[in-house]
């Protein structure tokens, strides 16, 4: 623990006002500030009911009073928390009474989870995997945000690295009791325990990217002029989100719309009507950018004449209401967007699909600071074990656990966590 750090203080249960309003105070003052606010002595770890007071006496608030002496506490440090009534002028009283005490002043963005990673209560993974828990939208992102937080990620490099070390320590035994740099002299076995770990980083480094759960699954709906897409675009986002007219070129430009479907991240995408001719300036420009967001979809429904769409792309015959409709042999969906017909099942079908790319719930998912680490140590790995010289393998080991390393934050840098931290609000 740091007790050369100034005491931090700030509202960490969200804006005011609020039924309860929590301030944590974090460093080694807190439990002086706590003392001085309630002008008396609080139990370590048990919750006291007790009033806060202002330098002048005056009764600031009635609050729930917790004292955590550390270091076992969030942030490694001496930590307390007043659980006030949540008024906007309850809460600016008490802060202001804190930023008044000699060596207590605000917290800064991310500034309590900093000190949590400082002092060794998380590593940089469960960092990032908090930091995505705080911002995610959908169960999917929860899920896979909360996996990286409770530290599987972690658990699971800090078992390859020491897989590592152990196989670094037998290089080093055989360099000692060696007159020559040969692998013969390696463990039976050896090599095959490098290959193995080597495959399970390739397992890992082939699931789905976190970026992927943040960015949401893309449909691209697409087809000619007046096939029915921007009608199908309101009806899956559920909102207004495009002009529907029976002019042909009303849709101009991609609209693009997020959306959460039954806890799965979505971005569906209007597109302009494509056609060959009959286009004005603007409505080409448009067009040129439906033909660029057909290479961008994971899933492209196309409204468009049977056959004559991407090759990838899911056969839609829409508007099933319509008197001149015409129904596809090999459609994937038949839909009415203004009935809602089939809207359901289309819906669901979705679903089923942006579930097997996207990571599976509750799985870790690697971020692409953490891909690229780990793909250095399973380079090292696969070096390792073209080398014929000990001293060779030996440092193509050590790279490899230094990239472990990299990846948990054993070894960082300060630009790096300063772009993490920022993304934690004020009070985390």
């Amino acid at each position: 623990m740091n007790t050369g750090t100034q005491t931090i203080f700030a509202v960490s249960s969200g804006s005011p006002p609020a039924a309860i309003g929590v301030i944590r105070i974090s460093g080694p003052q807190a439990g002086h500030a706590l003392q001085t606010l309630s002008r008396r002595e609080i139990p370590a770890r048990r919750a006291s009911l007790g009033r806060l007071y202002g330098a002048s006496g005056d009764i600031l608030d009635e609050a729930l009073l917790l004292w955590f002496p550390g270091p076992a506490t969030a942030t490694g440090e001496d930590l307390a928390e007043l659980h006030c009534h949540g008024g906007r002028a309850v809460l600016a009283a008490v802060c202001a009474e804190l930023d008044s005490m000699d060596g207590v002043r605000p917290a800064q963005e991310g500034e309590f989870t900093r000190r949590s990673f400082a002092n060794g209560r998380i590593d940089l993974a469960e960092a990032e995997g908090l930091a995505d828990l705080l911002e995610a939208e959908t169960e999917l992102q929860r899920a896979a945000a909360i996996s990286n937080a409770s530290g599987n990620l972690s658990g699971k490099v800090e078992r390859w690295r020491d897989t590592v070390l152990q196989l670094s320590a037998q290089v080093e035994a055989a360099l000692d009791f060696s007159d020559e740099d040969d692998v013969s002299e390696l463990p039976e076995g050896f090599a095959l325990s490098i290959s193995a770990l080597a495959e399970t980083l390739i397992e890992w480094l082939s699931r789905p990217r976190s970026e992927r759960l943040k960015d949401g699954f893309r449909v691209v709906l697409a087809g000619p002029p007046n096939s029915g897409k921007s009608t199908l675009f309101n009806a899956l986002v559920e909102s207004e989100a495009a002009i529907t007219s029976p002019i042909a070129g009303t849709t101009r430009d991609v609209i693009e719309r997020s959306v959460a479907i039954m806890g799965v991240p979505f971005v569906f995408v209007d597109t302009a009507g494509l056609r060959e001719e009959g286009a004005e300036e603007i409505e080409t420009i448009g067009i040129e950018r439906a033909r660029s967001e057909l290479a961008k979809g994971d899933c492209i429904l196309w409204l468009g004449p049977e056959g004559e769409g991407p090759e990838r792309a899911w056969e839609v015959a829409a508007r099933m209401d319509s008197p001149d409709f015409t129904p596809k042999n090999a459609a994937r969906h038949t839909v009415s967007a203004t009935t809602g017909a089939g809207i359901f099942d289309l819906k669901d079908a979705l679903v089923q699909l942006a579930r097997d790319i996207l990571p599976k719930p509750g799985e870790a998912a690697l971020n692409a600071r953490q891909h690229e680490r780990l793909s250095e140590a399973r380079e090292a790995l696969v070096s390792a074990t073209n080398q014929s010289d000990l001293l060779l393998i030996g440092e193509d080991l050590r790279s490899a656990r230094v990239a472990f390393d990299h990846l948990i934050g054993r070894s960082t840098t300060e630009d790096m966590l300063d772009a993490l931290f920022g993304r934690f609000c004020i009070g985390k």
